[in-house]
């Protein structure tokens, strides 16, 4: 790899969406931990415990405001390895996927295995409604979604600690009231967090939001910003002199040029606009796979290199133009892995049923079986969030199309749930209505710690929003390191970059002085 990488580091995880591939806004980007061995012993005692893959079941209620509706299965896993009597619960939230993916967070190679370690606690990992198998009905129906929102996940949360019977010594008498519990998350499931400690004070005794996503925004344009600032400027000046050709290609309505500009890519049979523009922005969304751990093989990375590299010679930072970018981008698409990883297939009529948003009647909608976190996710998204990821306005320099908005995701969700709108939901008022409930940017929350990277490109819709008047305190602690997304989270991000060790180590302060405070109130 010869391409000058101006403050972006190396990094590992590799973009692969399964096809269709919708476009989908998710903070689903916690560092993601392979482990050799699910077994594990007790640290001091050398006793053998039960594998960190047992699955336990809660029987969680269905709907909190109506009890009588009775309740489903709700998976969670359980690692005593560290713990002592006395010690704290970390309880972490699996977000929005299939919580199997992140068992690797019972261990020290995360972030909460490695305080319990140093806490000498038990880790929770519990999976969210309506993702993996936790699911109070056996679809995914809109009526099935009607107790599927914030307010019910986050009173999820209480019924279990208030409930469960945890598999560790002195399992039934760990409520909140006797013993000290730390919620965790990144991402969504960090937001969560937030929403939770301010929604139920004095629950918890802590708590950890890494890349909390707390501000709902409709039109996040800004997701952009910090790739923008941190990526090689050579690859941001031609990424964004091909994307300002896009938009006036397709402004001008010129059908032939608009087929031409198409088929530079092997997209020629993308039909809409806006399809087209987010086949050209899924590759740059790969930046946020990006960790400091990684090697040098990265989607990312790979693709500046293609644009930036011309027989051997690097690009200045303005890049080459656009006649080369164009050009080299289209070869990418066309020559390379990305689409065909992406998709499935270089065939022209694949790669446009691949980006198709626009068919209602296409699997990716119609399909309401369980465990489709994409249609649980985009339901949170359409009633809850926004987060639609687009170009920028006129006077700011875009790296996505402005054919990318709300309209384009307020349309898609008119597809995933036509008995719930008949005509698109208005994000903008649902983001209005979540900030207002759960405090958005503006939480205080005593024992909560923020933590955020400088190169997250969530880090807009988190506490560390650029300009920003909350700077938090001693007991709402704002963290910020150099990392990306959520990478605070990942043991070994802290072994090679000393700004995420330094915030581990703060937050390890923290909590050790919040727990030798604690006092049980019964």
């Amino acid at each position: 790899m010869v391409l000058l990488r101006l403050l972006a580091p190396l990094l590992l995880a590799v973009y692969v969406c399964a096809s269709p591939s919708t476009p989908s806004p998710s903070g689903r980007g916690v560092p993601k931990v392979h482990l050799e061995s699910y077994e594990v012993t007790h640290k001091t005692t050398g006793e053998a415990l039960p594998p960190l893959d047992t699955v336990y079941l809660f029987d969680q209620l269905i709907d909190h405001d109506d009890p009588t509706l009775g309740t489903f299965q709700q998976r969670y896993w359980v690692s005593s390895q560290y713990y002592q009597p006395g010690g704290p619960i970390l309880l972490m939230n699996g977000g929005e996927g299939d919580a199997t993916e992140l068992i690797a967070y019972l261990t020290n190679y995360t972030i909460t295995g490695w305080l319990a370690e140093k806490l000498n606690g038990s880790v929770i990992l519990i999976e969210h409604r309506f993702f993996g198998e936790s699911n109070p009905y056996a679809n995914l129906s809109v009526e099935s979604f009607r107790v599927h929102n914030l307010q019910q996940s986050i009173d999820d949360y209480e019924y279990f600690v208030k409930n469960v019977h945890l598999p560790i010594p002195g399992g039934d008498q760990l409520g909140p009231d006797k013993a000290p519990w730390i919620l965790f998350g990144g991402s969504y499931s960090g937001a969560l967090a937030s929403y939770t400690m301010y929604n139920k004070p004095g629950l918890f005794a802590a708590g950890y939001a890494s890349s909390a996503v707390v501000e709902a925004i409709a039109d996040f344009w800004e997701y952009y910003t910090p790739i923008q600032q941190y990526m090689p400027q050579n690859c941001s000046a031609d990424i964004q002199a091909v994307i300002s050709h896009v938009d006036k290609v397709y402004e001008s309505g010129n059908e032939t040029e608009i087929q031409s500009l198409k088929d530079i890519f092997g997209l020629g049979e993308v039909a809409h606009g806006g399809d087209f523009a987010w086949a050209l922005a899924s590759v740059i969304n790969t930046w946020q796979s990006l960790q400091f751990s990684s090697g040098p093989n990265t989607t990312f990375f790979n693709f500046c290199d293609a644009l930036e590299v011309k027989d051997g010679e690097v690009a200045g930072p303005d890049g080459w133009g656009l006649e080369q970018a164009l050009a080299a981008w289209g070869s990418y698409y066309k020559n390379g892995p990305f689409l065909f990883d992406t998709c499935g297939s270089l065939n022209s009529s694949t790669l446009a049923t691949c980006f198709d948003t626009y068919d209602p009647n296409a699997e990716l909608f119609t399909n309401i079986t369980v465990n489709n976190w994409n249609r649980s996710w985009y339901w949170l998204l359409c009633n809850e969030f926004g987060f639609s990821l687009g170009g920028a306005p006129e006077t700011i320099p875009t790296l996505a199309s402005r054919m990318l908005g709300s309209e384009y995701y307020e349309r898609i969700c008119t597809n995933f749930f036509p008995e719930a709108f008949s005509n698109p939901p208005n994000m903008s008022l649902n983001a209005v209505r979540t900030n207002k409930r759960y405090g958005g940017w503006n939480v205080t929350t005593e024992h909560l710690i923020f933590l955020n990277g400088l190169r997250d490109p969530w880090r807009e819709s988190g506490v560390a929003v650029d300009g920003s008047t909350n700077l938090g305190s001693d007991l709402n602690p704002h963290l910020l390191g150099e990392g990306y997304h959520a990478t605070d989270m990942s043991v070994i991000d802290g072994d090679v970059n000393p700004s995420v060790r330094a915030v581990q180590l703060k937050t390890l302060q923290y909590f050790s002085q919040w727990l030798s405070e604690w006092k049980p109130s019964v």
